[in-house]
């Protein structure tokens, strides 16, 4: 007999297995049409992700009700939204841009620093100080990127600096988002937060994407009249990447904080064996230990946050 108890172990489950499949392909769906298929537009391609999340939100949040509509209320919190999304739009093409020059595996163990900028912004931006023993969790952190570095066969500095912008301009919206919608009547859930931020992003995204790369639409028709699942490639990257965000939400609340990054330890471990396999990039044991080093003080670091906050 299955209690309910195991119906909800296999429901967290199957939305811990979408998320990381979300997660992962869009990840690899992107280094494909980035750097293997000819498609070299960051910019268009994050515009896409984002109106792909403004049209799915919005049938997510109104048609389908998976979370309760909230209104922006004041001029004030609009503005606090826009400045959200601007950061998160130059996290996304950072990323995105990284990607075009760096191994799946590189970008994830940049991109696992996250907890080192968030607390570095969080001192600077509240003046909140954590327990020294937090901090010196964070040293590993950022000595299994430096160790990575050195033993990255396919090292790029352009790529490898757009990678750690993109983990700082993240890092850098999560505390803002802290800040600036920090009061009751302000705060929105991820959800609705995405569906308003994804539409500003596009009309921020849309005419950067024609200045900056001014032949998108003229090769991306090109690629379509060559590769005939060119347009179903960008939708299904696209939706993917809603995806993301969408099982994020839904883990994040089926879960605890706790339980949520240590998956996402193990999603980025995930993510760097599963680009090995598909993409055969070469791969050093200095820079593998790196990584692990790297991971094991995220680890740390999440630990110690739970035990002395």
């Amino acid at each position: 007999m299955v209690t309910q108890s195991n119906k909800e172990f296999m429901f967290i489950c199957f939305l811990v297995s979408l998320w990381y499949s979300s997660n992962i392909g869009v990840i690899l769906l992107n280094k494909y049409l980035l750097s293997n298929y000819g498609f070299r537009f960051p910019i268009f391609l994050t515009m896409c992700h984002m109106a792909a999340c403004a049209v799915f939100s919005y049938i997510s949040i109104v048609f389908f009700k998976i979370v309760p509509q909230q209104m922006i209320k004041s001029r004030s919190q609009f503005l606090k939204i826009a400045t959200l999304s601007i950061v998160f739009c130059g996290s996304v093409v950072g990323g995105n841009i990284s990607l075009r020059y760096l191994a799946v595996s590189f970008n994830q163990a940049v991109g696992a620093t996250t907890p080192f900028f968030t607390a570095v912004f969080a001192y600077f931006a509240t003046l909140k100080r954590e327990a020294w023993i937090t901090y010196a969790a964070l040293v590993p952190v950022v000595a299994g990127v430096v160790i990575a570095s050195g033993g990255e066969p396919g090292f790029h500095l352009f790529g490898f600096i757009m990678c750690l912008s993109a983990t700082a301009a993240r890092a850098f919206k999560s505390v803002l988002q802290g800040i600036l919608l920090s009061s009751e009547g302000e705060k929105l859930n991820s959800m609705n937060l995405l569906l308003y931020m994804s539409p500003i992003a596009v009309v921020l995204l849309l005419p950067a994407a024609l200045i900056m790369e001014p032949n998108v639409i003229d090769v991306t028709l090109s690629l379509g009249k060559e590769h005939k699942f060119m347009g179903v490639l960008l939708f299904l990257n696209s939706a993917t990447a809603y995806a993301a965000n969408l099982t994020n939400f839904l883990v994040t609340k089926h879960t605890s904080a706790l339980t949520l990054q240590v998956l996402g330890n193990a999603k980025g471990a995930v993510a760097v064996v599963i680009s090995i396999l598909i993409f055969r990039n070469p791969v050093t044991f200095i820079g593998m230990a790196g990584y692990t080093v790297t991971v094991m003080g995220v680890v740390a670091y999440g630990e110690t946050k739970r035990r002395f906050r």
